[in-house]
């Protein structure tokens, strides 16, 4: 029996099929254990065929309504770009299909919004968020440091976001939607607490900036407990991708992202590596997302960051870019949480996110 022919795994339709769909195919049919890919969409049929192909012939497809409708699907991967996701969620859960939808849910609140809204509708959860940072072992480990109360109460958390060089056609406010909006997400989980406001700091541009972007830049986030975020956002540092979070406690600080693999001493020179993007430093973190999405699809169960938390990843980036355009403290508006999604988050209590 081929892994195709398994009844017991669970069928996956992957929507998407560019670079983050085509490694979850890989991820799912090579690396995870519990799930197969059936069926690929992409609005590119060439691109849908050749993700197929590496799930060993697997159905390809243009639209994700059909990829969804084929035979023995019984979850959806989203990694479509982010203007495509509330079309491909609503219908997701107009079928009631578990769904893994890589960030941002959706590419702004009033979108996301109604998405949770339709998920609330429908009684239960069923959307994962792909904020991967949650499952990366050092970012555990700090909030498990957190939670046990041994640095005290969080004062403030340092954050550093950097990478090598920017695309062609990378703007200002995608330093905010597409980076920042994982610290934005980390000092949420880490902290249990809503963001209430934002400001934006910009210093004098980098000379390897390309021309009309001003970078790097220091993101201020201002959560209703009273803690105070800082993000460094940097991406042309020109020498590789980094990922810091250190949080200030009372009675201690700790700190990850500062070393990855081995520290070599050889041919008269020492030292480690920095990552080239966020695929390598990351890797881990989205097997072990992926898995947990798996797991917890075939026990019947919706764990991890939810639409709530891609909302309200959603409300603060909408906040922040009127900050980066204005350069004054924005606060951050947002709609009542759901009963579905458990009890408001406060000025410090742990609930749920």
């Amino acid at each position: 029996m081929t892994r195709q022919d398994a009844p017991d795994l669970l069928g996956v339709a992957v929507v998407g099929a560019g670079r983050m769909g085509a490694d979850h195919v890989r991820r799912i049919e090579r690396v995870i254990s519990g799930a197969r890919v059936v069926a690929v969409a992409d609005v590119d049929e060439e691109r849908a065929r050749a993700a197929a192909a590496l799930a060993g012939g697997c159905s390809a497809h243009t639209a994700p309504e059909a990829a969804m409708g084929a035979p023995g699907v019984d979850a959806v991967l989203i990694a479509s770009p982010g203007p495509a996701h509330e079309a491909t969620l609503l219908e997701a859960l107009a079928r009631d299909l578990p769904v893994l939808c890589e960030k941002p849910l959706t590419p702004d609140a009033a979108s996301a919004l109604r998405v949770v809204e339709a998920e609330a509708r429908l009684g239960h959860r069923r959307v994962q968020v792909g904020f991967m940072r949650r499952y990366d072992p050092e970012y555990g480990r700090l909030r498990a440091l957190l939670t046990g109360g041994g640095l005290g109460r969080a004062l403030m958390l340092h954050c550093v976001h950097r990478n090598a060089a920017t695309p062609p056609g990378y703007t200002a406010p995608m330093m905010i939607s597409d980076s920042v909006v994982h610290e934005i997400d980390t000092a949420r989980w880490l902290l249990d607490q809503e963001i209430a406001a934002v400001q934006v700091v910009r210093p004098a541009p980098s000379g390897t900036a390309p021309e009309g972007l001003d970078d790097p830049q220091l993101v201020l986030l201002e959560t209703a407990g009273g803690v105070v975020v800082d993000v460094e956002i940097f991406v042309n540092c020109g020498f590789g991708y980094q990922v810091r979070c250190e949080v200030v406690g009372e009675r201690g600080t700790a700190r990850v992202g500062d070393d990855h693999g081995p520290f070599v001493n050889a041919a008269g020179r020492w030292g480690g590596a920095i990552p080239a993007d966020f695929r390598v430093r990351f890797e881990e973190a989205y097997d072990r997302e992926v898995q947990a999405w798996v797991d917890a699809t075939r026990r019947g169960d919706t764990t991890g960051p939810g639409a709530w938390d891609g909302y309200a990843a959603a409300a603060v980036c909408e906040a922040a870019l009127r900050a980066q355009a204005t350069g004054g403290r924005t606060r951050v508006e947002m709609a009542p949480r759901p009963a579905l999604y458990g009890a408001e988050k406060d000025d410090g209590g742990r609930a749920d996110g």
